[in-house]
C-alpha cells in the first residue's frame, strides 16, 4: 500500500499547485493598418505581460486605411483615421467607435476637412484633433457624450508661406494644443478660447530648413520637448522657459541616414529615448540626462523587418514592439530597464501594421 501513497500525494500537490496559480491576464493590443493588400482594417492582438508573446488575431473593423488610432482616456471609445483622399470632396475621414470588452461599434464618420489624415488625437475636455497630411490643416472635432463626432473647426496650414504644409501630429496638453508640420519644418501653438482655437504666443517654433518635423514627446513635467525630424534624420531637445516658450537646446543625429525617421517616445520613468527610422529599419536608442534633459546615443537595434513606421512600449515598460509596415509583421523585444537596450524575442505576422495601441 505504502508504495502507491507517494504517488497519489506528489500528483494531490500538483494539482493544488495548479489550482493555485493565477492565470495571467493578457493586454488587448489594438492595430492599424493600411488596406492596399491583404487587411482589412483594424485588428487586435492579445499580449502576454509576463513572457511578451502575442496570439489571437482577430479582425474588429473593417475600415479602409485606418493607419492610425486613438483611445478615450476612460476607454469607451476608438478613433480611427481613414488615411484617403475620397471620403468626400474634401479628402479623407475620421471615424469614432464605441469600445466595449474590446468589441467596436461604429457610431459614426465624417470628412476629416482635408486629405490623407495621419494622425488623431484626444484631449481631455471631450475634443480630437485630426492632422491631414496631404491636406495641410488640422480638424478639431467636439465630441458627443457617447463619444460621437460633432461640430468641426478646420485650422488651415497653407496660408501665407511658400512652403507646403504636411500636418503629421497633434497633442493637447495644459499648454494648448501642439502640432507638428513636417512641410513647414516646424511645430505650431494652439490656445482654446470659447469661439474655438487661435494661435498661441509661440505659434511657430522652428525646426530648420528641410527638417521635415513629424512626432514629438514631452517630458512628464514638460519641462522638455523631443521632435523627431524625419527628413533629416534629427531629435531636436527643447526646453521649457519660465514664460511657456520652448527654446533648442540640443540638435542630435539618429544615424547617418537622412530620411524616414517615423516614431518617438520616452520610457515611463523617463530615462530613456527611443526613435524609429525606416531607412536603417531600427530602433535607435538613448539615455536621457535627468539634469538638463539632453540626450546621449546608446545604440540601434534592428526591428528584423521593413520599415517601422511606428512602435510602443507596452503598460508594464517591460517590452517594445514594432509595426513593420512592408514586410507584415510586428516584433516583440524585451527592454532592459537598467541599460535601455533591447533584446529580441519573436515576430508575428499581420498584414501591413502601421500603429500599435494598447487598450
Amino acid at each position: 500500500m505504502r508504495k502507491f501513497l507517494i504517488p497519489v500525494l506528489l500528483l494531490l500537490f500538483a494539482y493544488g499547485c495548479a489550482e493555485n496559480q493565477i492565470p495571467v491576464e493578457t493586454q488587448t493590443l489594438f492595430i492599424g493598418t493600411y488596406t492596399d493588400g491583404s487587411s482589412e482594417g483594424i485588428y487586435t492582438l492579445q499580449f502576454n505581460p509576463e513572457t511578451g508573446t502575442l496570439d489571437s488575431l482577430e479582425l474588429k473593423a473593417k475600415l479602409p486605411n485606418p493607419s492610425f488610432l486613438a483611445i478615450s482616456k476612460d476607454k469607451k471609445n476608438l478613433f480611427a483615421v481613414q488615411e484617403t483622399a475620397d471620403f468626400d470632396s474634401l479628402g479623407g475621414g475620421i471615424t469614432s467607435f464605441s469600445l466595449q470588452n474590446d468589441e467596436l461599434k461604429i457610431l459614426n464618420s465624417k470628412g476629416s476637412g482635408g486629405a490623407h489624415p495621419c494622425h488623431v488625437a484626444v484631449s481631455s475636455n471631450n475634443q480630437i484633433a485630426v492632422s491631414n497630411y496631404t491636406g495641410g490643416n488640422l480638424a478639431i472635432f467636439d465630441l458627443g457624450e457617447d463619444g460621437s463626432l460633432a461640430e468641426r473647426q478646420l485650422i488651415e496650414h497653407n496660408v501665407d508661406t511658400l512652403k507646403t504644409a504636411h500636418v503629421h501630429k497633434a497633442h493637447f496638453n495644459e499648454d494648448g494644443l501642439f502640432v507638428a508640420d513636417l512641410g513647414l519644418s516646424a511645430l505650431k501653438r494652439y490656445d482654446k478660447q470659447p469661439y474655438g482655437w487661435v494661435p498661441a504666443h509661440q505659434n511657430t517654433i522652428e525646426m530648420g530648413q528641410g527638417a521635415g518635423s513629424r512626432h514629438f514627446v514631452f517630458s512628464e513635467n514638460k519641462a522638455y520637448l523631443y521632435v523627431l525630424n524625419e527628413l533629416n534624420a534629427t531629435i531636436v531637445v527643447l526646453k521649457r522657459d519660465d514664460e511657456g516658450s520652448y527654446n533648442i537646446i540640443q540638435t542630435a543625429a539618429t544615424n547617418d541616414d537622412p530620411k524616414w525617421c517615423a516614431d518617438i517616445h520616452l520610457s515611463s520613468d523617463g530615462k530613456f529615448l527611443y526613435s524609429s527610422n525606416r531607412g536603417k529599419n531600427t530602433i535607435v536608442i538613448y539615455t536621457v540626462d535627468a539634469e538638463n534633459g539632453e540626450i546621449t546615443f546608446v545604440g540601434n537595434e534592428s526591428t528584423r523587418g521593413n520599415s517601422p513606421r511606428n512602435f510602443t512600449i507596452d503598460p508594464t515598460g517591460k517590452f517594445v514592439l514594432a509595426g513593420n509596415q512592408k514586410s507584415d509583421n510586428i516584433t516583440v523585444f524585451r527592454r532592459d530597464a537598467e541599460k535601455g537596450t533591447l533584446e529580441f524575442l519573436k515576430e508575428y505576422k499581420v498584414p501591413s501594421p502601421v500603429c500599435l495601441v494598447f487598450l
